[in-house]
């Protein structure tokens, strides 16, 4: 039996796995995100060792025995985000996640200090990244940053409070801006441009290898054995693709969840920073791949459902694909960056929008709209991702967004590319995390018996009659960014802490 974490953003899941791969069980516990000021977005590290703890509780409850012959647990987390600890390991500071967007200048100041910053780790100087957020930190809490003794990423704080070590793994430390992407090791170049050197960085290793023994007291609390192995994991999308057998040249998977990923699995380096393609290393060794990144995905539905005051984000799913052809032409067009944007834009002041709105806009339509600008949001990021030779030749999706046919159905016409739906999707992270969690505890294992892709439930077609209506629609929505740009930040900064 394993066990996969996976740190949310809006919850921790813990998926109970056999050997043969079946979810047993999972547990959830819910997470709650702080916005102090504008662009801001952060979340207590506690919260997640705490949560993890109470969706395991919740798996003992109903699986003791099973829980009892765990061998392995593999993390997956969030990425991206900074948990600043002192020299006695204690949390200096709330942790600045992914989705905070207060260091856009920062991102034009390190790439001023590293010149060759894109060269070295692939990927253009984005605000949700690690090391702008310690450039912020040093700026105006100078003290917080004169005390932080090591820098970790969510799942690894997590990892510490398992095992009492610091350690990353390749895919997730990919996503610091301190890691040299192609040699999988840490850059003393982009250390130094952030006032910090790797004695501020944990170990590395690779995501299908150990990485420490969940402490005795932990396992003595959970009725497991001694000598548990906790493996180096994965930054969410990379487990993702674990869990989905994504980990072949060529393969993808799109992720609905609150952020929205294409994501594509590549056999050598090949990154594309200037379009804000996201080139990391792989959960695996010898892999790497590409995403296009949108900040706010299935949060958008979220978001609409309880400002329109539908029953549920079901109901208006259902209300959005009952209006018929002219309904939906009519339809306000929708700009999905409630929380700035990465792929294609890089603007961390990019706002979400309702253009188009009438008196006869009702719900249905504007949830319509909000679909269908989730949906051009990922062909935005998969053109920019095909400009990097990142072409999909078979495309899963996962996420809590994977449930609905409707909007499966909808991505799939507006990229014009049939959409897998796998068995389990809307929890491949934890899933994958469980498998490299088995790779790192058995030594049988082997990648191609335990990262195989799960059973397809259907597979969802593009509806050819739509294409004319969506490619007049999305060549709009693309015409509006540039045409707003220059009011972004003047409205996203009113209110912001300096």
């Amino acid at each position: 039996m394993y066990l996969g974490i996976d740190v949310g953003t809006s919850e921790v899941k813990v998926a109970l796995v056999d050997d043969a791969q079946r979810v047993v069980d999972v547990g959830r516990a819910a997470l709650t995100v702080e916005r102090p000021y504008p662009l801001w977005s952060e979340q207590d590290p506690e919260s997640w060792s705490r949560a993890a703890g109470s969706a395991i509780a919740e798996i003992r409850a109903g699986h003791a025995a099973k829980l009892a012959a765990v061998k392995g647990i593999g993390l997956s987390g969030q990425m991206h985000g900074a948990v600043l600890l002192d020299a006695e390991n204690r949390v200096l500071r709330p942790a600045i996640l992914w989705n905070d967007a207060r260091s856009a200048a920062e991102c034009v100041e390190l790439e001023r200090r590293a010149p060759g910053s894109r060269r070295l780790t692939g990927n253009m100087a984005m605000p949700g990244f690690t090391a702008p957020k310690l450039l912020w930190v040093a700026a105006h809490e100078p003290e917080v940053f004169r005390r932080t003794a090591m820098v970790l990423l969510p799942k690894d704080y997590v990892r510490w409070w398992l095992c009492g070590e610091h350690v990353s793994e390749m895919s997730d430390a990919a996503g610091t801006l301190w890691l040299d992407v192609k040699a999988r090791a840490w850059c003393d170049e982009m250390l130094a441009a952030t006032g910090l050197t790797r004695s501020h960085m944990p170990r590395l290793v690779e995501g299908s290898a150990a990485s420490g023994v969940l402490r005795p007291e932990l396992a003595r609390s959970w009725g497991m054995a001694d000598g548990v192995v906790v493996a180096g994991g994965a930054g969410d999308n990379a487990a993702s693709a674990i869990g989905l057998g994504v980990v072949a040249d060529g393969q993808a998977f799109i992720s609905l969840g609150t952020s929205g990923v294409f994501f594509v699995a590549n056999d050598d380096y090949r990154p594309n920073p200037d379009r804000g393609v996201h080139t990391f290393c792989h959960a695996l060794p010898g892999l790497w791949h590409q995403m296009a990144v949108m900040l706010s995905a299935a949060s958008c539905l979220r978001w609409a459902t309880h400002l329109t005051g539908a029953a549920d984000e079901a109901s208006l799913i259902a209300e959005a694909d009952a209006l018929g052809d002219a309904a939906r032409a009519q339809a306000p067009l929708f700009l999905p960056y409630l929380s700035g944007e990465r792929t294609p834009h890089n603007d961390a002041y990019a706002q979400g929008v309702w253009f188009g709105l009438r008196h006869e806009t009702d719900r249905a339509a504007l949830g319509y709209s909000v679909l269908e600008g989730v949906a051009f949001g990922l062909a935005d990021g998969y053109a920019a991702l095909r400009d990097a030779g990142g072409i999909a030749r078979s495309v899963s999706l996962t996420g809590g967004g994977s449930r609905s046919r409707p909007w499966a159905r909808l991505i799939a016409s507006v990229l014009d590319l049939p959409i897998a739906l796998p068995e389990g999707g809307e929890i491949g992270a934890a899933l994958g995390a469980a498998r490299l969690g088995q790779l790192a505890a058995d030594p049988g294992a082997t990648i191609a018996a335990v990262c195989q892709a799960p059973p397809i439930l259907a597979t969802v077609e593009p509806v050819a009659a739509w294409a004319p209506a969506l490619q007049s629609r999305f060549q709009r929505f693309r015409e509006l960014y540039p045409a707003l740009r220059p009011h972004f930040r003047t409205a996203a900064t009113i209110g912001e802490r300096s």
